[in-house]
């Protein structure tokens, strides 16, 4: 399919394998995973492809895993992008910036069921929708993942801990802007984790090919490094 760098690779049909339940929360539809008592949660934020991708709702049973109550919810309301879909249309009715009342629904919910903090990842288009929580301080901690549409004046009102994982092959934040959105945060003196991995592309992290062994090992590391990540920034 052409079109930006964000809109490759579309994620393959689900192989089935997760352990998780599709529930409706903050009427959202939601991929959820993980002990529903936990005080800590996590939502994870899609790319263009939505909710449904396996290999985002397999990551968030790996976070799961790891002691963390996670949400995947369905922001697109069943109208992801889709191969043939042209994106700049698409966006018109599906602005990261419209998502996150959406996103403030979820962690009230959230909030009214129990939860004492909250933690969220955004992948590429959902990145976005992510860093806007963070600058509101609307929840605890944070992680980007090969980002897209967001600026260095974005990280700069970050107020929370936050961690970057980048891409070596990336046009919509490449690395060069990634040390920037580093250098920005140490100005700040916000907690931060930044990373760049080598011989990578935009989406790898829930869109690598299983039949690419390097690619799916970088996209492991990344994964264990997501959990670390938050694993510091739970206490």
């Amino acid at each position: 399919m052409s079109g930006p760098e964000c809109c490759q690779n579309p994620p393959a049909p689900s192989s089935g394998g997760e352990s998780g339940d599709l529930l409706q929360i903050a009427s959202l539809n939601s991929y959820v995973s993980g002990n529903p008592d936990s005080k800590v949660a996590v939502i994870l934020i899609s790319d263009v492809y939505g909710y449904g991708a396996p290999k985002l709702r397999q990551l968030a049973d790996k976070v799961a895993a790891a002691g963390y109550y996670v949400l995947v919810p369905d922001f697109f309301y069943g109208d992801p992008l889709t191969p043939g879909t042209n994106i700049e249309d698409w966006l018109k009715n599906h602005a990261p910036e419209q998502a996150v009342d959406f996103a403030k629904r979820v962690i009230q919910a959230l909030k009214e069921k129990g939860v004492t903090k909250i933690g969220a990842a955004g992948f590429c288009w959902g990145a976005k929708v992510v860093v806007e929580l963070a600058k509101d301080a609307e929840i605890q901690f944070a992680a980007l993942l090969h980002p897209s549409f967001v600026t260095l004046d974005d990280i700069k009102g970050v107020k929370i801990p936050i961690g970057i994982l980048g891409a070596e092959i990336d046009k919509r934040s490449p690395p060069e802007l990634v040390k920037e959105f580093e250098a920005a945060l140490v100005a700040n003196e916000v907690n931060n984790f930044v990373k760049i991995y080598p011989g990578v592309a935009h989406g790898w992290t829930v869109r690598y090919k299983d039949e690419d062994a390097a690619e799916v090992k970088c996209a492991e590391e990344a994964h264990q490094d997501l959990v670390d990540w938050f694993g510091k920034c739970r206490h």
